[in-house]
């Protein structure tokens, strides 16, 4: 069976300049609840294609049940919420476009999730995203839409992750990214690191873990 690969995505250069706004693109913004009005923490954001709900891009809530996605190609979109012992939560039809550039979603309220008396299901599959003390973890195989993509393609939609035309890869829209494969880091940049990502299948990956403050 061949090696599945790690890759670890971090910020290595402190400071460096935000990547300007592109034209074209926008900002959608929400907030989600529980039954009880109360603010629902790490659950995984997912923003789909309305056309065909493929999936776009990933976020977490924060502590404060929010999320954001920014720099957003303009068209139309859906948000899907998951959360662990909810139901899964939906907006409505959301346009992102020159006259509408910064979407806010409507609060999207969580129902509990029925547990049934006269089954028991027991589920090892981890979850499509972790929250960790230092890094957010994304478990690759756990969302079947990667299955065919490549690595740049998965890459692309995780959580702060952005890949500009020219396959430059920034983080939380800063540039100075620094991308290392099971523990090493690779000396690729630019559109030699897009060509190799692009080689590369989703079913060769394991998971890809981000962090924005990483370790001296």
């Amino acid at each position: 069976m061949r090696k599945k690969l790690m890759f670890l995505v971090c910020i290595c250069i402190v400071g460096q300049i935000p990547l300007l706004a592109q034209t074209g693109k926008g900002n959608i913004n929400g907030k989600v609840i529980d039954g009880d009005t109360k603010t629902v923490t790490a659950a995984t954001i997912t923003l789909l294609k309305a056309k065909d709900s493929s999936v776009v891009k990933l976020s977490v809530a924060n502590q404060a049940g929010e999320y954001t996605f920014e720099q957003v190609d303009f068209g139309k979109y859906l948000v899907a919420i998951s959360a662990a012992g909810h139901e899964k939560g939906y907006s409505d039809i959301l346009s992102l476009n020159a006259a509408h550039p910064n979407v806010v979603v409507q609060t999207i309220k969580l129902e509990p999730l029925v547990k049934s008396l006269t089954s028991v299901v027991v589920s090892t599959q981890r979850p499509l995203i972790e929250q960790k003390i230092d890094r957010m973890v994304v478990n690759v195989s756990a969302d079947v839409t990667n299955a065919g993509n490549s690595a740049l393609e998965v890459l692309e939609k995780s959580p702060g992750v952005s890949v500009d035309k020219d396959g430059n890869i920034s983080l939380k829209g800063k540039k100075g990214v620094q991308i290392y494969i099971d523990g090493r880091p690779s000396y690729l940049s630019g559109a030699d690191l897009a060509s190799y990502l692009q080689n590369l299948r989703s079913e060769q990956l394991s998971k890809i873990e981000i962090m924005t403050n990483p370790p001296a």
